[in-house]
């Protein structure tokens, strides 16, 4: 039995029954007779059902923001642009998918030579909590435009978020079968993922989570896609412009009470300015309103689970055990952790070592350019880095020396339909996201014709 739990009541939403080994092997077959059919429609149709499934996001975005915030507990007002985010990726896939996936006509001594993408199958698709619509139809639109078609097995918290995603694909007129939402225990995963019909594995979600995904996997010779976490760095050289970094910096660090992969989570301040970027920092976090996340006016409200609470206060404890300095926040009610901001942090110290996730930031100093990149690279992770400056000429000088999936410039990272996405080292490997992510679970099929 799954449960829904409100993390800002503690009252229970929903319960769900999970399903047996038999209805399981019946939806999966489901899956791969609707993909035998799927595959065979034209762009055409696929279009048009996927603009009805932004439809159907833009006209039920109130109702589906709110089960997304009961379950989770993200802010209303983030919840509802999480949801509007998602009509625009099946916009932007109903519009180009048909352009990026044409023949790829590639001259040599043949009379004609080209690259053929062609749909995998049924791709089983192992979402996190955090942010329950965007993750899955990000994954989504691209596959179902590319003739793929989609199980899902969502984070046991947000299954009514699941169930709605299955609801958006149906209205839209999708046939049964293309989207299927599978309630399942993490035990049950292995299972799907060697079933044959299953022909390769997405996951967003942890580094153990990732491994053991990808071994199993790997051990049946079938593709996988991993977005494992981040620990981005928000880097604000000596000449950026106070202010905009400030409130860029926080919108990157507190959106969705920190629980992001792509949230910037950590401080690098050229020691000269680093006075007056903390008290502009403190000054404006101050203003982030916390509360009911029911509350269109709140920013900051509480984390998912109580225990998410609880690692991050220890990963705070830890760090101050190890001479970081609080100077703003550092307390935890429940599922609720004030937005805290650490000083003194040093690279040894848990809260720039680990992936933090919720709203907490600590605060490195540095004095030149190289040492602020090696900071930022001294991280297992991988996912992205922001820095801020006015010098193009350091752009240009830095931009290949982050060992990053994603350098965004005066700007926080973010996921964009147009933009490939994705990480190295620990957050992972593959790309989602624009004509990159779309080719990811295809059969790029080399055609030669002699004459």
């Amino acid at each position: 039995m799954k449960q829904s739990i409100n993390p800002y009541n503690g009252k229970k939403l929903y319960e769900f029954n999970e399903l047996t080994k038999n209805d399981l092997e019946s939806k999966l077959k489901v899956s791969h007779q609707c993909y035998l059919e799927w595959k065979e429609t034209s762009f055409e149709e696929r279009s048009r059902l996927m603009h009805k499934a932004a439809e159907q996001l833009r006209q039920n975005k109130e109702r589906y923001a709110e089960v997304i915030t009961l379950e989770m507990g993200k802010p209303i007002s983030q919840s509802i642009a999480e949801v509007e985010k998602c009509a625009w990726v099946c916009e932007y896939y109903a519009e180009n998918a048909e352009h990026q996936l044409r023949d790829e006509i590639i001259e040599t001594d043949a009379a004609s030579s080209y690259v053929k993408y062609q749909p995998l199958g049924v791709i089983l698709a192992i979402m996190p909590w955090n942010y329950p619509f965007w993750q899955v139809f990000r994954f989504a639109a691209p596959n179902l435009m590319a003739g793929n078609v989609g199980v899902l097995k969502h984070a046991s918290n947000v299954m009514q978020s699941a169930e709605m995603i299955q609801e958006v694909f149906g209205k839209a007129g999708f046939p049964e079968g293309c989207f299927q939402n599978l309630i399942l225990d993490s035990d049950q995963i292995k299972s799907v993922i060697e079933n044959d019909i299953v022909q390769a594995v997405t996951l967003t979600g942890s580094k153990p989570a990732g491994a053991s995904v990808a071994s199993i996997a790997g051990a049946n010779i079938k593709k996988t896609v991993l977005e494992l976490g981040g620990s981005n760095g928000l880097i604000i050289f000596d000449d950026a412009d106070l202010d905009q970094s400030v409130a860029t910096c926080i919108n990157a660090r507190f959106q969705n009470t920190g629980q992001s992969c792509i949230a910037g989570k950590r401080l690098l301040v050229h020691e000269s300015i680093v006075n007056s970027f903390t008290q502009k920092f403190i000054d404006k976090v101050k203003e982030l309103k916390s509360g009911d996340p029911m509350d269109k006016q709140t920013y900051i409200g509480v984390m998912a689970r109580e225990d998410l609470a609880q690692e991050l206060e220890q990963q705070v404890k830890g760090s101050v055990e190890m001479g970081a300095k609080i100077i703003l926040g550092g307390h935890r009610k429940g599922t609720y952790f004030e937005p805290t901001l650490l000083s003194e942090v040093t690279s040894d110290m848990p809260v720039f070592k680990e992936e933090t996730f919720g709203p907490v930031i600590g605060i490195t100093t540095f004095q030149s350019d190289a040492e602020a990149v090696e900071l930022s690279n001294r991280s297992e992770f991988g996912l992205g880095v922001s820095i801020f400056t006015k010098d193009k000429n350091r752009v240009k000088e830095l931009i290949g020396k982050f060992n990053e999936g994603a350098v965004f410039v005066n700007e926080l990272v973010k996921s964009d339909p147009r933009l490939p996405f994705g990480g190295v080292k620990i957050s992972g490997y593959g790309r989602e996201l624009s004509s990159h992510g779309i080719k990811e679970f295809l059969n790029k099929k080399t055609v030669y014709v002699k004459n």
